[in-house]
């Protein structure tokens, strides 16, 4: 994967697209080609996420793409939209559903990604455009954007080793990886490995299935009895979610270490106010929708990427794929007012109801 270098920090905050200029603003770079730039703004996005579990899908992702195609299009573009539930199959259908439809172009967030490449196939022989989003799908996909999620996991890694301290030579820690499917899982544990190899050792190690919280519960109290509890030092959880079932394990061995997570879930930002995870990596989700919406929207239309797409990556059967890549910032308690906040995720009061307060209080969140 080609990329450009990343800062990880809370400046990364500042990452705007509106550098890049949008599809409508290619100006003469943009190449029409025939009745797709015809349509002009009367076209019909569909929108195709995984699951929803995690709260980011319908709470962020969904409202920040619609409302950017409509400002795209003068609110003429449509969006049909459907969720997978974590079903492959599923999502599939839905794939189909939308060719059948004849929708201008997909943006398509891959339950699994290999098992997608025959639906992304489909759309594209009906000549139908696929814009692939937070999860590299396979198949000939037009465009990509995401976070750079081996510098997630890098994130996280050196995170629990700031954690650790010289904790991480006496001890062992418990990996908690993504799901097998999902490609992100791989570059998180990629970047997770550059970060924590030969610093600690990892004592126990899961691909966890379906990145579900009760499978992490699950694995984490296996991974305390081969273990034992006095020896494990930390956790690295792959994202928030997880994080809390692998938290619930801990507190019921009577285990407090140091756990990662990912999403800045509202939950989890809880548990990093209170102690009991120590961070969470923060994805401002505007930008990505953003450049999801812009690229669909120009692939809709007829038009180059050129103005947006500044990046390309490799898949694994796509080469080249032009991309839009956004920073990530290690959350932790000292930059909650700074990150989540300050965006507007979450209001203080969100954030520090009746149990928390206190600790709020204590780390001065208010």
């Amino acid at each position: 994967m080609r990329r450009t270098a990343m800062a990880v920090a809370a400046s990364a905050l500042a990452v705007s697209l509106a550098a890049c200029g949008s599809a409508a603003e290619s100006g003469d770079k943009d190449k029409d080609s025939g009745d797709s730039a015809a349509k002009g703004d009367n076209i019909k996005v569909g929108l195709l996420l995984p699951e929803n579990q995690t709260a980011r899908y319908e709470k962020f992702d969904k409202p920040l793409i619609e409302k950017k195609i409509k400002e795209l299009t003068n609110n003429k573009g449509e969006v049909i939209y459907a969720n997978a539930k974590q079903d492959a199959s599923q999502q599939n259908q839905q794939v189909d559903t939308m060719v059948t439809n004849k929708v201008d172009v997909l943006i398509l967030d891959a339950v699994d990604a290999k098992a997608i490449a025959g639906s992304v196939k489909k759309a594209k022989d009906a000549g139908i455009p696929v814009v692939a989003y937070d999860r590299l799908a396979e198949g000939p996909i037009d465009a990509y954007t995401s976070f750079d999620n081996v510098t997630v996991g890098k994130t996280q890694g050196e995170a629990l080793l700031e954690a650790l301290g010289d904790k991480a030579e006496k001890g062992q820690i418990v990996m908690m990886n993504g799901s097998s499917t999902d490609p992100n899982a791989a570059q998180f544990k990629k970047g997770a490995h550059e970060a924590l190899d030969g610093k600690v050792k990892v004592g126990r190690e899961y691909d966890t299935k379906e990145w579900k919280p009760e499978n992490a519960n699950a694995n984490m109290e296996g991974a305390i009895s081969a273990i034992g509890k006095d020896k494990i030092v930390g956790v690295y959880s792959a994202n928030d979610g997880m994080a809390g079932g692998i938290i619930t394990a801990l507190k019921a061995a009577g285990i407090k270490v140091p756990v990662t997570g990912q999403d800045a879930e509202l939950a989890g930002v809880q548990r990093i106010v209170t102690g009991e995870q120590f961070m969470s990596v923060y994805k401002p989700y505007a930008p990505e929708a953003d450049a999801a919406a812009e690229m669909a929207v120009a692939l809709a239309q007829g038009k180059s990427l050129d103005s947006v797409a500044k990046d390309t990556v490799d898949s694994a059967t796509t080469k080249g794929v032009p991309s839009v890549l956004v920073p990530v910032v290690s959350l932790t308690q000292e930059n909650i007012n700074d990150t989540v906040i300050k965006d507007g995720v979450y209001t203080v009061e969100e954030i520090c109801t009746g149990k928390y307060k206190a600790a709020c209080d204590k780390i001065g969140l208010k």
